[in-house]
C-alpha cells in the first residue's frame, strides 16, 4: 500500500472514529443534562394524596412528604424547583409528552407500570387497606365483609386502587369516580359504603375526617413499594437519581421525612 492509500486510510479511519464518538454522545445525552442547562426541574404531582402530596388550601400550592423530597432535590440539583399539576390516568402520557422531568407523588411501582414506565429505587412501602363510615364499623370486620351484594366500592378512575378493587371484589358493587373527585369523597356522602387506599393515606383520612375509619382486616393488601416515576431509557437520570435517594437515605433524611408526615402510619 501505498503512502497516499495510507494516509487516505488512516484519515477514513479517524473520521469513523470522531463520528462513534458524536454518536455516542448523543445517545447519552440525558434529561439530567437539560435540568442543570435549563436550571429547572419539572416534577408532577397529583395533589390528591395527603399526606404525601396535597393541596395547600390558603396558599393554592403544594405541600407533603413528597413535596419535601422535590425541593430537597432541586436544592441538591442547584436548579429551581417547578412543579406541575398531573392526573392519575395520565401520568405516563404526562411523562411521553414532556411535561415535567419525574412523578413525585407516592406512585406505587407495579410491574404493569414498569412495562411502559422508568421506575426508581424505592423509598416507601404502601400497603392497600378499606376505609368505611365509622358508623359502619359493625357491618365490616374483613375483606370478606365487604365483598357482598349491596355493598358498593368506590375508587378514583387511574389509580393502582381503581385496579385492584376488580381483583379484590367479585360480588360488591364497583364505583369509579373521575379526578378531581375521590373514593373517600363517595363514603363520606353515603354514595358508596367502602373505599380502599394505601395505608399511608387511609391514616391521614381517619385523622382528618373522624367519621372514617379503617375497617380491622387481618392485614393489607397488596403491598407494593412506591417509587418516582421517569421516562424510560434514560439510565442517566435513573441512576443519579437512585444514588440521589441512597445518599438520602443513608444521611437519614427519609427518616425525617417519614416522621415528619408519617407519623400515623
Amino acid at each position: 500500500m501505498n503512502m497516499h492509500k495510507k494516509l487516505m486510510l488512516a484519515i477514513a479511519m479517524a473520521s469513523m472514529a470522531f463520528l462513534g464518538i458524536r454518536t455516542a454522545t448523543a445517545q447519552e445525552t440525558s434529561r439530567l443534562d437539560k435540568i442543570l442547562e435549563d436550571g429547572v426541574l419539572r416534577v408532577g404531582t397529583t395533589g390528591d394524596f395527603p399526606p404525601i402530596s396535597a393541596r395547600d388550601i390558603a396558599t393554592q400550592g403544594y405541600v407533603g412528604h413528597d413535596i419535601d423530597a422535590a425541593n430537597e432535590l432541586a436544592k441538591d440539583l442547584g436548579v429551581k424547583l417547578e412543579l406541575a399539576p398531573a392526573e392519575w390516568k395520565t401520568l405516563i402520557n404526562g411523562i411521553a409528552a414532556d411535561k415535567y422531568d419525574l412523578v413525585m407523588s407516592g406512585v406505587s411501582l407495579s410491574l404493569d407500570r414498569a412495562k411502559v414506565a422508568g421506575f426508581t429505587q424505592p423509598y416507601l412501602e404502601f400497603g392497600t387497606v378499606p376505609v368505611a363510615r365509622k358508623a359502619d364499623s359493625e357491618k365490616f370486620k374483613s375483606w370478606e365483609d365487604i365483598d357482598k351484594d349491596g355493598v358498593t366500592v368506590a375508587t378514583t378512575l387511574g389509580t393502582v386502587f381503581d385496579t385492584q378493587s376488580k381483583d379484590y371484589f367479585k360480588t360488591a358493587t364497583l364505583k369509579q369516580v373521575e379526578a378531581p373527585a375521590l373514593g373517600f369523597q363517595e363514603v363520606l356522602s353515603g354514595r358508596a359504603d367502602v373505599t380502599i387506599t394505601s395505608n399511608v393515606d387511609a391514616a391521614a383520612l381517619v385523622q382528618r375526617y373522624p367519621e372514617l375509619s379503617i375497617v380491622p382486616v387481618d392485614g393489607a393488601r397488596s403491598k407494593r413499594p412506591a417509587s418516582f416515576m421517569v421516562a424510560q431509557g434514560d439510565q442517566i437520570w435513573l441512576n443519579y437519581l437512585n444514588n440521589w435517594i441512597t445518599v438520602k437515605k443513608m444521611q437519614g433524611y427519609f427518616e425525617q421525612l417519614d416522621k415528619k408526615w408519617l407519623q400515623a402510619k
